[in-house]
């Protein structure tokens, strides 16, 4: 009878695990998520060079999206680095853009240039439009943009130029060297020390030199489009107002104003299409197309990193389903902005490697002819 039992038993505990290997397990619920998409994709993507399309979805534990979604969006700059520095080491880890936006469909898409290598950080703090639809959650997303590659093979260039010019110093001062009597040094190291010490002062010079244009180069005249920042039309008037100096490392705030000329409530059934273009080069740096809120309001921060005065454009158009059509039209607001130089420190780390670079050809241009001089000493 216990044999019976024990086989009963096997039989019924071999039935329940098959039937749990064939059968699918329940899954487990998730919570919403943020999914982002880049146009180009982040390995082809260049710092400070087209602007990147980035594309955010709020999608559910099954990967539909969520309709009405509040979205909160601060993108961050990467962390500096002390040792390599970027093109811009005052943006380093820094806020580039800061916007609160809101997704009808659950998507949403901005273009921005990214200004230095590095990984990016993009908060996103998402609540839904109607209270219950889903539970709030916050998600920080990252992403990494390479150097560009010319970068790489300039500095191979400059460390090569640096190597041969200490190298054949290293030659020169390591030969057989006549002293005339009343000379401190021979006649040939005492014009190399003096090239050495002209060519320093050329570096000298180019490097402030460049580092007080871009300090300044902001201020220089620039011609744009005189594009009032108020506009009365269609029934409706549009101020563009905000800050109007900036500073590279600091965002600038920027607000567009909708309201009804008739009776001046606020209007939130149009779009605006927003851009801000960098006037040294007619570049654009960000854009984004969206509508106001309740208030007739859109607000965001953003930073101006390479220090040229910009002109933020906004474009007003009437919304395809909205009852009120008018003509587009443009409001536009001028920002000068600050340039800062790079802190001394991170001249000083550039400056040594070059100079580390050219001490090792010397000391090698150095070593290599001392070595051939050797068996000319020893048959003296």
């Amino acid at each position: 009878m216990k044999k019976r039992n024990t086989g009963l038993l096997f039989a019924a505990t071999s039935v329940v695990s098959l039937t749990n290997w064939f059968l699918p397990s329940p899954s487990v619920a998730s919570s919403p998520t943020v999914q982002l998409k880049t146009e180009p994709s982040l390995d082809k993507v260049l710092p400070s060079s087209e602007p990147v399309k980035l594309t955010l979805k709020v999608v559910d534990a099954q990967g539909q999206l969520l309709s009405n979604a509040n979205l909160q969006l601060r993108l961050l700059t990467p962390a500096p680095t002390p040792w390599l520095s970027s093109d811009f080491p005052i943006v380093e880890a820094t806020k580039l853009l800061e916007f609160n936006a809101t997704a009808p469909s659950g998507k949403l898409q901005f273009e921005k240039v990214m200004p230095i290598r590095g990984t990016y950080q993009l908060q996103a703090k998402v609540t839904p439009k109607v209270v219950g639809d889903f539970k709030p959650f916050e998600q920080t997303l990252t992403f990494s943009v390479p150097e560009k590659p010319v970068k790489y093979r300039n500095l191979a260039i400059l460390a090569a130029i640096l190597l041969l010019a200490g190298f054949g110093g290293g030659w020169v001062i390591g030969g057989r060297q006549n002293v005339e009597p009343g000379e401190i040094a021979p006649q040939r190291v005492r014009l190399l020390l003096s090239g050495a010490t002209i060519v320093a002062i050329a570096a000298l010079l180019i490097v402030n030199i460049s580092a007080e244009r871009a300090s300044t180069h902001a201020h220089s005249a620039h011609s744009h489009a005189t594009t009032p920042a108020i506009q009365k039309s269609g029934g409706l008037e549009v101020r563009l107002s905000g800050d109007t100096n900036a500073t590279v490392g600091q965002t600038a705030t920027q607000t567009v104003q909708v309201t009804d000329t008739a009776n001046g409530k606020p209007v939130n059934d149009v779009t605006l299409n927003i851009q801000a273009i960098a006037l040294e080069d007619n570049e654009l740096m960000f854009a984004y197309k969206t509508t106001p809120n309740e208030q007739g309001k859109f607000t965001w921060q953003e930073q101006f990193f390479d220090g040229a005065p910009h002109q933020v454009v906004v474009e007003v158009s009437p919304q395809a389903s909205a009852a009120r059509q008018f003509q587009p039209f443009k409001v536009a607001q001028f920002v000068e902005v600050e340039g800062i130089s790079p802190p001394l420190s991170r001249r000083f780390i550039s400056l040594g490697y070059f100079t580390g670079i050219f001490v090792l050809g010397l000391a090698g241009g150095l070593v290599l002819r001392r070595r051939r001089n050797e068996p000319e000493y020893q048959n003296i």
